[in-house]
């Protein structure tokens, strides 16, 4: 593939990312999170998102499909994001989101945001999900990425256009996870403002699960 692909599918894919489904999914996960896990679930989502969209080309290039399965991608990525906002919505009415301190052996003190009764370091559920959510919503973005090689004149995709994509899907989703990180760090230090946080995130993924549903 000449540069001149490369990039246009590179700007594809920041353009791609800047859909309101995909921010608010990082988002979801992405709060109360520490810097380095914060960092990684937007890098697997990126990842699960740009693998997905490489599997479904594929079997739409060889396959023609109706526009009305097409739609069940957005579905599936709109189903998704709804039934992050009730579980959000459910953790902060049910008062299951908590604050907790501890200090560290060399006397800095350590804030974590936890869901439940306890605090429990688990590193593998927050990172496994944000990838599986990347390979979900990836189905609700194939039908852009296909009129973009309609653009290259019939380029079939291959690792490297997938690469390029991603690349830039992960530019936006990086950007916007340091973004979160600075609400972490700077707003979430009260059980007040834990609530009002989530509660927002919750009420901003049902409201554009709901406009995709209903779009």
């Amino acid at each position: 593939m000449n540069e001149f692909g490369l990039l246009l599918i590179f700007w594809y894919g920041i353009l791609h990312a800047f859909g309101p489904d995909h921010l608010t999914a990082i988002a979801d996960f992405s709060i109360g999170k520490d810097k380095k896990k914060t960092l990684l679930i937007t890098t697997l989502f990126a990842m699960g998102h740009g693998l997905s969209l490489f599997v479904f080309a594929k079997i739409l290039q060889s396959i023609d499909i109706s526009e009305n399965i097409l739609r069940y991608g957005d579905m599936i990525s709109a189903s998704v994001i709804l039934s992050m906002g009730v579980y959000l919505l459910y953790m902060v009415f049910t008062d299951k989101i908590h604050l907790g301190y501890h200090t560290h052996t060399d006397g800095s003190q350590h804030t974590h945001i936890y869901f439940g009764k306890e605090h429990q370091h688990d590193n593998n559920v927050a990172t496994t999900s944000a990838f599986t959510m990347g390979l979900l919503m990836g189905a609700g973005g194939v039908r852009g990425m296909l009129v973009t090689l309609g653009v290259l004149q019939g380029q079939n995709v291959d690792f490297t256009l997938v690469l390029a994509f991603t690349l830039g899907v992960m530019l936006i989703f990086v950007g916007f996870g340091v973004f979160i990180l600075y609400i972490n760090q700077n707003l979430l230090n009260s059980k007040q403002n834990i609530r009002r946080v989530f509660a927002t995130a919750g009420v901003i993924s049902l409201v554009v699960g709901s406009s995709f549903i209903v779009g």
